[in-house]
């Protein structure tokens, strides 16, 4: 689902000169903020049978996924350029078997406490345990597809989001 974009909000990340800044949130509170991210990874039945069996060549496909998206998201900072670093209190990145699709459906949840949002965290989560489990896989699979990685909810700030049913 594609939320509409307000014509009137300007973009925070450049200046009157158009220049990209880094957001000063010296002055927003400190709240807790909590987002939730999702994606998945398609695959071949026979690669999702071998990483559920834990016969995938490079080994633990699940727990080396799950691992990489917590790292990912404490070093989000440093890898997305104007991204605040953000003292992080829980980062929880789940990976669920989905016989159907098949393949894996990848959640981060991250929370801190703090003056800004999380989202970029939790994305950066689920982006990077989708492109770890790609990387432990491949070589049963090169045709697997990383798909709708995307925001599922957020609170905490001045605006919450929250996708319907989430």
């Amino acid at each position: 689902m594609m939320q509409e974009i307000t014509e009137n909000k300007s973009l925070s990340h450049l200046n009157a000169q158009g220049e990209a800044q880094m957001v000063d949130i010296s002055n927003k509170e400190v709240t807790q903020r909590v987002a939730v991210a999702i994606g998945s990874v398609k695959m071949l039945e026979t690669t999702f049978a071998a990483i559920q069996a834990g016969n995938a060549p490079k080994g633990d496909v699940v727990g080396v996924a799950k691992l990489a998206g917590i790292m990912a998201a404490k070093q989000t900072a440093q890898l997305i350029p104007l991204c605040h670093p953000l003292p992080l209190q829980k980062i929880e990145v789940k990976l669920t078997p989905v016989p159907s699709l098949p393949g894996y459906e990848i959640q981060a949840t991250v929370i801190t406490k703090a003056e800004t949002g999380v989202e970029m965290e939790a994305l950066t989560a689920v982006s990077i345990a989708a492109l770890t489990l790609y990387d432990m896989a491949k070589a049963l699979d090169k045709g697997m597809e990383i798909q709708s990685i995307r925001l599922l909810s957020k609170t905490g700030g001045k605006s919450d989001y929250n996708v319907q049913g989430c």
